[in-house]
This record gives C-alpha cells, structure tokens and sequence, in this order.
C-alpha cells in the first residue's frame, strides 16, 4: 500500500525524505518518478504539498533508476 507525506521547504531536499522516509537517501527519485518531479530541491513549497510515497523496495540498493 502506498503512503503520502506531506513536505515543506523545512524537509529541504527529496534526498531528505527518502532518508527518513524509505530508509535510503539515494531512493529520492523513486518518490520524484512516482509524483511527476524532477528536481530533488523542495524549497520552493512553501505551503505543504501532499507526496505519495513507493513501497520500500530493499533490491533498490545503488540509487540508480532500472531502465
């Protein structure tokens, strides 16, 4: 089951959230990918901005998109 976070420019970078959120910084692109982003950089929300979350994906180890 997918899960939403909210986030604010104090969550500072996608790089953040995935640390905290999926257990692994270089996992940011997966929560990118899956909301439509493509810049890591959140300090342009200034209001919260509701982001769906991916499942834990532990085979996701390099931080590298599978093609």
């Amino acid at each position: 089951m997918m899960a939403t976070v909210k986030v604010t420019s104090s969550d500072r970078t996608l790089y953040h959230v995935a640390a905290a959120q999926l257990g692994d910084a270089t996992q940011w692109w997966r929560i990118a990918q899956l909301n439509g982003m493509s810049d890591p950089d959140l300090s342009s929300f200034t209001t919260p901005v509701a982001l769906q979350l991916p499942v834990v994906d532990s085979t996701q180890t390099d931080g590298i998109p599978d093609q």
